[in-house]
């Protein structure tokens, strides 16, 4: 395997997941680049929804909470562009928070600032309410150019396949995966499927054995076994 690039890296929660599920996530980053230089963007549950609830304005939210976070790696690294790691829909939120397009009245410039984006099961093809939000955003503004001046590496597990007629999990499979796109018959990570991840402009990358949610006891993108899998596009 080549060598790990040492940049900063934001780790950055998916949508309804929060910081401190992701320290694990860290810890096992920090086996390949210094501890001091993985951090993760400081999201909350509150942040996602709001409160009074106001789930169309998560975006806006989670990325100020990546600003503060990017902003806290240049305090520390000067000069040392940083690479943003985004699960689920966090990686949605990372691409409009790159793109530097005033989105719900906010707008970030990221040029020179981030180096690489990946993204962990984030589906960039969606019916979803929220997440078209963002996605329709994303399309309306992403030009070809975009890849030149910040790289994009979108991962996808393809360890579970949906079917309806199938076992109980092949059945939660199916109903996940169609929540996302019209078929549930594929393959995906058990929430996402692999092709909704699929990016063009990206380097889409499939891996066979990592599960979408970032709970004990499951082998998620940020695990031990996960992250191994993936480290190597970093």
């Amino acid at each position: 395997m080549k060598a790990v690039p040492q940049n900063p890296v934001v780790i950055i929660p998916g949508v309804l997941f929060w910081d401190t599920l992701y320290e694990p996530m860290k810890e096992v980053l920090a086996g390949y680049i210094s501890k001091e230089r993985v951090a993760v963007a400081p999201v909350s549950l509150v942040d996602w929804i709001g409160f009074p609830p106001s789930p169309e304005k998560s975006t806006n939210r989670v990325m100020q909470a990546i600003e503060r976070a990017v902003r806290d790696m240049e305090r520390k690294f000067p000069a040392e562009p940083v690479t943003l790691v985004a699960h689920s829909g966090g990686g949605t939120v990372a691409m409009i928070y790159l793109l530097e397009k005033l989105f719900q009245g906010d707008v970030y410039r990221s040029a020179g600032r981030v180096a690489k984006l990946l993204t962990l099961g984030t589906p960039f093809h969606t019916h979803e309410h929220y997440a078209k939000i963002k996605t329709d955003f994303i399309f309306s503004h992403l030009q070809p150019d975009f890849f030149e001046r910040c790289p994009v590496v979108s991962v996808a597990s393809d360890k579970y396949h949906g079917n309806d007629d199938g076992s109980f999990v092949e059945k939660m499979c199916f109903r996940f995966y169609k929540s996302v796109q019209e078929d549930g018959n594929v393959a995906g990570d058990g929430i996402v499927p692999a092709k909704s991840c699929f990016l063009e402009g990206a380097e889409n990358v499939t891996i066979a054995d990592a599960e979408h949610l970032p709970t004990p006891h499951t082998r998620w993108y940020g695990t031990k076994e996960g992250v191994k899998q993936w480290i190597q596009w970093l």
